[in-house]
């Protein structure tokens, strides 16, 4: 495989500007149909997308944070289930940048800007909750591992070159091994059955008995042992997905509105655009995008700041500011989705049109992670200045 290699910031989102409006002309059949996009994720992997997050000094653009958010959210804007596939990938292609070696550094750096895809071998069914990880890593005498376990919605997996997995080793501690998708003893189970984000594949990782070397292995749980920015960013890129969705689901409905809606009698105007209550509705909702978007540029740019300067407080801010721009995320993602077809009336609720889709992948994205529990820690910084715990997940 080869790629092209993005070399800044600009290139990175004129590049992601072009291949949204690409995936977009076909993202409703592909969710009607369920047609898995691999030609659209062959292009991403071409377009050197897939490695702006690769250190400088190893020939990557290195793009900040808020040129990544944006990447995110211009391609969720078209598709959500193709914009969430690669999250996983850029999480793990932290790991390597905080805790690989030099030698692992130069290995996957170099497949990335090859255009070689990382998929997601995280979650577990059935585990007492999320950080209840089950899949371990037994250590074999020449310093080898044997990888055991079962995961589930694997979220890119299906379209991978490489699968990390998340795992426990001998000393009971997290790891991350990167097993090639080919390897003896994977599976990857395609039966991912979710009402929303349909052709993300997010289906089941089986590892029995793979063989993995010691140098695919890395020690993830030194990521939290001091200040880190690891939860921040992935968060981060699952909050410019949800500000994607409202954006895109707003356009959609203004779109409608303007070519098909039907004025109310009683309005008195000639169009539906013309509609003084659907302008109103309208406003109400560009607000909640606009407010979704200013506070996803904040939270990117609060990364950003803290990793020139990565600190606890530096760590708690980038946190605290993701976690503001996730929950308002859901919330615009959720409400302007749904908001669509009050405002474009009934026609469009028509299944042949497959503007559900917006509601269907905001509704199952933000299932994610509670945004509850990011409140409670806006909440718990403002009145105690308690800073947020360091689980990967704020």
């Amino acid at each position: 495989m080869s790629a092209h290699v993005i070399a800044d910031d600009a290139e990175a989102l004129a590049a992601a500007a072009s291949l949204a409006a690409e995936f977009r002309a076909g993202a409703a059949a592909r969710d009607a149909e369920r047609r898995l996009p691999r030609a659209e994720l062959d292009r991403l992997s071409a377009s050197g997308l897939l490695a702006v997050t690769v250190p400088a000094e190893h020939g990557g653009a290195d793009v900040a944070a808020l040129t990544l958010a944006e990447i995110f959210r211009l391609l969720a804007s078209a598709d959500a289930s193709l914009a969430q596939i690669p999250q996983s990938h850029f999480a793990y292609v932290n790991v390597i940048r905080r805790q690989g070696t030099d030698e692992q550094r130069k290995f996957f750096f170099a497949e990335l800007l090859a255009g070689r895809r990382f998929g997601n071998a995280q979650s577990e069914a059935g585990t007492k909750h999320v950080q209840d990880i089950r899949t371990r890593l037994h250590p074999l005498p020449d310093g080898s591992y044997r990888l055991e376990g079962v995961k589930h919605y694997s979220t890119g997996a299906l379209f991978a070159d490489w699968i990390p997995v998340l795992a426990r080793a001998g000393d009971d501690k997290l790891h991350v091994a990167y097993v090639p998708s080919d390897a003896p003893g994977v599976t990857v189970v395609d039966d991912w059955d979710g009402l929303g984000q349909r052709t993300t594949a997010s289906g089941t990782v089986r590892l029995d008995g793979v063989e993995v070397p010691a140098d695919r292995v890395l020690p993830h749980h030194l990521t939290f042992e001091g200040p880190q920015l690891h939860g921040a960013v992935a968060q981060l890129l699952h909050a410019a997905i949800d500000t994607g969705i409202a954006g895109g689901a707003l356009a959609e409905a203004a779109e409608f509105v303007r070519t098909k809606s039907r004025p109310w009698f009683e309005s008195g105007v000639d169009t539906a655009a013309e509609d003084p209550l659907l302008i109103q509705r309208f406003g109400e909702l560009a607000l909640q995008v606009r407010a979704a978007e200013a506070l996803l540029r904040e939270a990117a740019r609060a990364v950003d700041r803290a990793q020139a300067d990565l600190t606890d407080d530096s760590a708690a801010e980038a946190s605290l500011a993701v976690a503001a721009a996730k929950v308002s995320a859901a919330q615009a993602a959720v409400e302007v989705a749904s908001a669509l077809f009050e405002v474009a009336g009934t026609r469009s609720a028509l299944n042949s049109l497959n503007l559900h889709r917006y509601w269907r992948d905001a509704r199952t994205h933000t299932l994610h992670d509670p945004t509850r529990w990011k409140i409670q820690h806006l909440g718990r910084h403002v009145l105690n200045g308690t800073r947020p715990p360091r689980h990967g997940l704020l």
